[in-house]
């Protein structure tokens, strides 16, 4: 098997290659790009990602098969990438944009991808730290409008748990489509409307009190609220009616009963993990099936394939190879 070739680092401001040292891309223009920790810095800040930066530099294994004991991250991968897509997964050219800290970079690897990881907060450094960069991995913290890269030159475009998060993500998606290659995939979900029950908890209420806070404080919060609901949780997790009523009153997020198999010690990093996630985002867009579907069929793209389920709406679209 042959290892694809990562393209070259382009500027996204004319097209034009960087030239690369070992501390900085610089564009023909003089623009100059760092190379810190072995990672090119294409965004001068985290802008409204930062709290997902500290999160998975925080729980930098958390969410890995490998910690959790169950291929929670594989089975939801395959089952947005598709079978037939899945078993040609050695060998390809993939980005990976918002990577965290590589739930899904793992499990790409192992299938014997080349993986480009892209993040617009420093989650990339816990990305590399889980999985260095290689002969098969490159990282790159950038923003998703502004990626550093020549248009059509991946095979698969994988896109998780991160467009409702993004200021604009019918603009993401398009931007997403501009990296796929003749005949390559698309990969993506989005939150549905109506996601996770927000709308009959608390949770709304701690979320307008956390969004925008300075992300350690805003830390503090979530994992205090963990620590004082964790064990109501864990207590009456197997009485529905009690656990029901705990629900609408905890504003953290749990598995407890969702994915029991997880390990009692990973069950309650999840919860640290995941609470934060869900109070702390800048940006919860939700979207239902119909308007994802429109979305991917004006981008001209076939074999499209749209459903509930997961993390919301699961979707993946094939560029036409001519």
């Amino acid at each position: 098997m042959n290892t694809p070739t990562f393209p070259a680092w382009c500027s996204p401001a004319d097209g034009a290659d960087y030239i690369v040292t070992a501390t900085e891309l610089r564009a023909l223009s003089g623009a100059v790009v760092p190379i810190t920790n072995g990672i090119p810095r294409f965004v001068a800040s985290e802008e409204y990602a930062s709290s997902f930066g500290l999160q998975w530099n925080r729980f930098q294994r958390t969410q890995l098969d490998s910690f959790s004991g169950v291929p929670l991250t594989r089975d939801r991968l395959r089952r947005c990438i598709g079978d037939e897509a899945w078993q040609q997964l050695a060998g390809r050219l993939v980005l990976e944009c918002g990577c965290g800290a590589g739930r899904f970079t793992e499990v790409l690897l192992e299938c014997g991808a080349s993986v480009m990881s892209v993040d617009l907060s420093t989650a990339v450094d816990a990305n590399a730290r889980n999985f260095p960069v290689s002969a098969t991995h490159r990282v790159a913290q950038a923003d998703i409008m502004q990626l550093p890269f020549a248009p059509g030159l991946f095979d698969v475009v994988i896109c998780l748990g991160v467009l409702q998060h993004t200021p604009d993500p019918e603009a993401s998606m398009r931007a997403l489509w501009n990296q796929v290659a003749a005949g390559g995939l698309m990969v993506i979900d989005h939150y549905e409307k109506g996601h996770a029950g927000m709308w009959y908890s608390t949770k709304p209420l701690v979320r307008a009190f956390l969004r925008g806070r300075e992300p350690e404080s805003a830390m503090r919060v979530t994992n205090a609220l963990v620590d004082f609901f964790f064990p109501l949780h864990n207590a009456v997790k197997g009485v529905y009616p009690l656990w029901f009523a705990l629900c609408r009153i905890s504003p953290i997020t749990t598995y407890l009963r969702t994915y029991p198999a997880i390990r009692p010690a990973a069950q309650r990093e999840w919860a640290y993990l995941d609470t934060h996630d869900s109070l702390t985002d800048f940006f919860k867009h939700e979207r239902s099936r119909e308007q994802i579907l429109a979305c991917l069929s004006q981008l001209g793209g076939e074999k499209v394939w749209c459903a509930v389920g997961g993390n919301g709406v699961e979707a993946r679209v094939v560029r036409p190879k001519v």
